[in-house]
């Protein structure tokens, strides 16, 4: 039976497998729970309950083996072979996505590209030509696209991951302001970058009136005084 790992616990590995890379780099041998959760933004305790979901990492009072811990979760997260994908809506946010160059370091390779705009269709962006959605099927099969990230106007997005997972696609990941229905056996992301912006102006809101408040109170006990 699969585990049962929270969407949350893996972004956290992944944190802790782009500091691990960067230790690697620097050649370090052996890292701490403490220091891998300082440089993550977590803790210690965190740091070793996320690993013991998949097994024993590192000795009690030694830390972990650099090496051995990066070579362990690219495993567990699925990163010690190259990911294909395509992307669907070749606007400003589309076009954006293909010319990120971090994709191709962390073993994406984005090889296709579809939109409906004729104006688009056959341009290259970033390297990649702009194809006809009449085209996707095929390329899906012929390239292997295992992941499609959907960029398209909201209107046209759950038709979009419809149409990308019956050709094949095995996860989306959601730029569309749309909460996209998918069957159980898709992994989705939804990436809705007005509800993160909605998010962080409410607790900017939130620490501004406690301010206020904090303000208040003293005024008013100056008032007083």
């Amino acid at each position: 039976m699969a585990r049962k790992i929270s969407d949350s616990t893996v972004r956290r590995l992944s944190r802790y497998l782009r500091r691990l890379r960067t230790l690697d780099r620097q050649e370090l041998k052996v890292v701490s729970s403490r220091e891998l959760a300082e440089s993550t933004g977590t803790t210690a305790a965190q740091v070793r309950k996320d690993l013991s979901h998949f097994g024993s990492f590192g000795k009690r009072g030694q830390g972990y083996a650099v090496t051995d811990l990066r070579v362990q979760l690219e495993e567990i997260l699925g990163l010690t072979r190259r990911w294909r994908v395509a992307v669907l809506g070749v606007g400003r946010i589309g076009s954006a996505l293909l010319g990120y160059g971090f994709f191709t370091q962390r073993g994406f390779d984005v090889v296709a590209a579809f939109d409906t705009d004729r104006s688009m269709i056959g341009r290259d962006v970033a390297g990649v030509r702009v194809q006809p959605l009449k085209e996707l099927e095929t390329t899906f099969a012929e390239q292997e696209i295992s992941i499609a990230i959907i960029a398209t106007p909201v209107e046209a997005a759950q038709k979009a991951a419809d149409r990308a997972v019956r050709a094949g696609a095995q996860a989306i990941l959601n730029f569309a302001p749309i909460k996209l229905r998918m069957s159980p056996g898709v992994a989705v992301r939804e990436m809705d970058v007005t509800l993160s912006l909605e998010g962080r102006c409410y607790l900017v809101t939130e620490a501004g009136a406690a301010t206020d408040v904090k303000e208040g109170s003293r005024s008013t006990a100056r008032f007083v005084a």
